[in-house]
């Protein structure tokens, strides 16, 4: 397997290339159950299905973006986040899916962060905004972390163990980024 393509590094995590060769690992990721809670689609996905979704996600990415997010201690894949565009009024909707083993660390709020970092200051995205299942406090906490606000609440728009609940929407804009651009500082300092 090759390493991964590392775009941008932050503190803990970089953001990589997307890689055909990883998609047993996103598939095992997507079919866990507590993503599954997480995103609400309560059905686990067929090889099959990812596969040919795979390859339609790869023909369109002029409207979006993949990264493969790895902890840079030791270059391990960990989880995925993706922005989804919409050229025409230069705002994006955000996925995030970490791996079962990496979850409770804090990384979803750092790969957040570095995701938005690349949609404002090289996308140059106005906005991005989210959906996360009201229960999903965790979820909530880590996206408020990277900067993202609640902006609306969706009644009854999805199910949390079986039961309807609200969906939260959540933006971000890039005159409430969080903290210092790590693509700002590094192409000062001559690399990112």
């Amino acid at each position: 397997m090759s390493d991964p393509q590392i775009l941008l590094r932050g503190d803990d995590l970089g953001l990589g290339m997307a890689r055909a060769e990883m998609l047993p690992d996103y598939h095992r990721w997507e079919n866990d159950p507590g993503v599954i809670l997480g995103y609400g689609t309560q059905l686990p996905q067929s090889w099959e299905t990812r596969a040919a979704g795979y390859e339609a996600q790869a023909r369109g990415s002029d409207r979006q973006a993949r990264f493969e997010v790895v902890r840079l201690k030791d270059n391990e894949p960990i989880g995925l986040t993706v922005l989804l565009v919409d050229h025409q009024v230069r705002t994006a909707e955000y996925f995030m899916l970490l791996s079962p083993q990496a979850r409770g660390y804090g990384h979803a709020a750092e790969a957040t962060r570095l995701t938005l970092d690349w949609a404002f200051h090289l996308t140059a995205l106005r906005m991005v905004w989210l959906k996360v299942l009201e229960p999903n406090a965790a979820a909530i906490r880590a996206y408020d972390h990277a900067g993202f606000r609640i902006a609306g609440r969706l009644r009854d728009a999805g199910y949390w163990l079986g039961e309807p609940c609200a969906e939260i929407l959540m933006d971000a804009t890039p005159a409430e980024f969080v903290g210092d651009s790590v693509i700002q500082t590094g192409l000062r300092a001559g690399g990112t």
